[in-house]
Parts: C-alpha cells; structure tokens; sequence
C-alpha cells in the first residue's frame, strides 16, 4: 500500500491557496488548513470567490425569482437549471447566506419538492407539487446543499430528510413509487436495482447532518448506506447494474468536478470519508488506486468536467485541476488521520 502518512507536500498547498482561485483558496483553507469560518483570511477568501468565477457566472444567470434558465422545479436543462447549479454553488463553497443563493433555495423548496418530501425529477409551474418522482442521487445532492447553506432547521428540508432515510430503510415508507420501487437504494433508473450512484449521494446527505443532530433512524440509514458502498470495491466498482453482463461504468473511473448525478471513486471515499470510515481496512485498494492517478506534478487531472454544459467552463478536460486534487488530499488527509489515532 502506498503511504499516505504525509497526505500533501508543500507544493500542492501552495497551489491550491493561490489567490488566483479564490474558491479553491476558501475550500483549501477550511478542508486541509482546518481555518474556522471567521478567520480573517477564509472571510476574505469566500468574499473574493463570491464575486469571481465560476461562482460569480452562476450567480449572474440566475433570474431574480430564484430559477435559472426557465421557471419551475429546475431539472431540466441537465447540468445549467435550477438544482444544478444550487448543487453547483454548495460544492464550490458558495456562501449559503447570499440573499441570491437563498432565494434561488427557496424557489427550490416551492417547486422542486414532491409531495412526500423527496426531490423529484420532474415538474413544471402548473404542478401543485412535482409528481412523486423523487429519486436518491438528486434528493441526496439538493439535501447536502440546503444543509450546507445552512438551512437544515427548515421544516422542508427535514422533511427531504425524513424521505432519504425511509427510502432506505423502508421504515415508515408507505407507498413507493417508479424510480423509488423499494428500500435499499432500489432504483427504477437502475431496472429496479440498487443504484450506487444514488447511494453515494444519499450518504453524502446524511453525512452532512451534524452528529449530535442524528436520529437513530437516520444513523441506521447511514450505516445501511456504508455498508452497501462497501459491499464492493470501489476501485472496481462492480456494483449492480441495469444489465447482468453489463460492465461497470467508465464515469466511476474519470475523476472530475463539479459532481452532478454521477460518482466517481472519488466520491465513493469522499462519501465514507465523511461518514467516519475513512480508516477502514476495506478501502486500502481504493486509496492505492487514487494515489495511482495522481499525475507525476503530484496533482490530479479532471477528467470529467463537463465542458461546454455549465453556466460556465471551469476546468480543461483531461489537465490538472485545482478541484480534483483538493478532493483528492481531503480525503487522504482523513485517511491519514485515521490511521494515526488507530
């Protein structure tokens, strides 16, 4: 196994703290320096990626009321509506308490928000609520985000909430629906399977809950959640498809941001690093095979960046990105402290 004892060199931080990035400076900051949120330098270092990109290209084209692109509950168009660049934002570190980003999360909340408390994949202005097409992967995304804008005392997002864990544990679910046919990330996009994908969002989402706020419906949904993830080898990522002969998908295997329905290995140990696994025994081949990505500069490549489908481009397919890499030393760094207090 490679040694992840010094998870980053001085070299990689200083890339990452460079001023001309604004954003990455204000994640790199909190995530590896572990600066609070009022020290002077994360202060100004969040207002600068406020008002430079790609944060501050989202921000402008969004419309007043909230939406982007058209009205309604934002699915679609895939990657530039409403829930897309709301998900976006939060994984940019944008600042939840922006009166523009608090009402584009209100908006949100008003039509994207199913019945049953799930985020729906479907919807339009006449609907009084989206149809109950709620789903794992967008309802874990939208939760992580309205927590991470700080927003979790919202009657609206404890009630996504309480979806997330039902749809897991089955418990108190009392009808299901296509894309949500079962407990057990059961996914009708995935031929009524469970669906990875979903999983690492969803347990992203819980995750995001602080831990003193989980119920212990919410921490048996979050330990079903790890152990599903962990059920295969996320280097391999051999988890069920829609086709028995169907070889896993090659987006588990080009690691990129922003992160949008799909997930990548990365995310996979982001997603247990953040549940408190990151010192698991289980994950020694996930970790070797992310360190085998890393370029011979010491920094990852994105390579699924979606160019050409954002408000606005952030990274160069296939070159070293600031974003990759700082997910990348996040999670070594949670590796490295696990193994130091095992």
């Amino acid at each position: 196994m490679v040694d992840v004892a010094e998870p980053m060199t001085r070299d990689q931080l200083n890339w990452l703290l460079d001023e001309s990035t604004p954003a990455v400076r204000h994640l790199a900051l909190r995530q590896l320096l572990v600066k609070p949120a009022d020290d002077p330098d994360v202060i100004e270092a969040r207002r600068a990626a406020m008002v430079s990109d790609p944060i501050a290209a989202i921000l402008a084209a969004q419309d007043p009321a909230g939406w982007w692109v058209k009205p309604g509950a934002g699915y679609s168009p895939k990657y530039r509506g409403t829930v897309w660049n709301l998900m976006f934002l939060e994984q940019m570190g944008a600042d939840g308490g922006d009166p523009r980003i608090q009402t584009g999360c209100g908006y949100l909340l008003q039509y994207a928000q199913a019945n049953n408390g799930g985020f729906a994949a479907s919807g339009n202005l006449t609907d009084a609520a989206p149809p109950s097409r709620a789903i794992h992967c967008l309802n874990g995304n939208l939760l992580r985000s309205l927590i991470g804008f700080g927003l979790i005392d919202d009657e609206r997002v404890q009630r996504s909430l309480a979806w997330q864990v039902a749809a897991i544990t089955g418990e108190g679910m009392d009808r299901w629906y296509s894309l949500t046919p079962g407990p057990g990330f059961v996914c009708g996009a995935n031929a009524d399977r469970p669906c990875a994908w979903g999983a690492v969002k969803a347990v992203l989402a819980l995750a995001s809950v602080p831990a003193e706020r989980r119920t212990p419906a919410v921490v048996r949904a979050l330990e079903a959640g790890v152990e599903f993830l962990m059920s295969r080898n996320p280097a391999v990522a051999d988890y069920p498809t829609a086709s028995d002969s169907a070889k896993p998908s090659g987006s588990w295997f080009r690691l990129g941001f922003p992160s949008g329905y799909v997930a990548d290995v990365l995310q996979v140990l982001e997603a247990l690093c953040d549940a408190g696994a990151a010192g698991d025994p289980r994950l020694c081949a996930t970790f070797d095979w992310l360190l085998a990505q890393r370029g011979p500069d010491g920094r990852w490549a994105n390579r699924y960046a979606y160019e050409g489908k954002l408000v606005r481009n952030i990274d160069r397919p296939g070159l070293p990105s600031k974003w990759v890499t700082l997910r990348a030393l996040r999670v070594l760094k949670a590796r490295s402290e696990a193994s130091a207090g095992a």
